[in-house]
């Protein structure tokens, strides 16, 4: 989608997320995905709800926004 990562963005940002692997509690949602999300919610100054669902549940997109902010990544 417009807007979206582009592949080589996506390779740049990758090594600096956290692993994929399943946590406790269950496996977390494709990061690339959720990004897109918040690029959205970003550029068109949404409220976190009005998030579309290509991006996933937008509670998901906000959490993990608010848990990277929090953690510096």
């Amino acid at each position: 989608m417009a807007g979206d990562l582009t592949d080589p963005e996506w390779e740049r940002l990758q090594p600096w997320l956290p692993s994929m692997d399943p946590q406790r509690g269950g496996r977390w949602r494709d990061h690339r995905q959720v990004i897109n999300g918040i690029l959205w919610r970003t550029e068109n100054g949404a409220k976190w709800h009005q998030v579309p669902d290509r991006y996933g549940p937008w509670k998901t997109v906000y959490h993990r926004f608010s848990q990277w902010e929090q953690d510096g990544t």
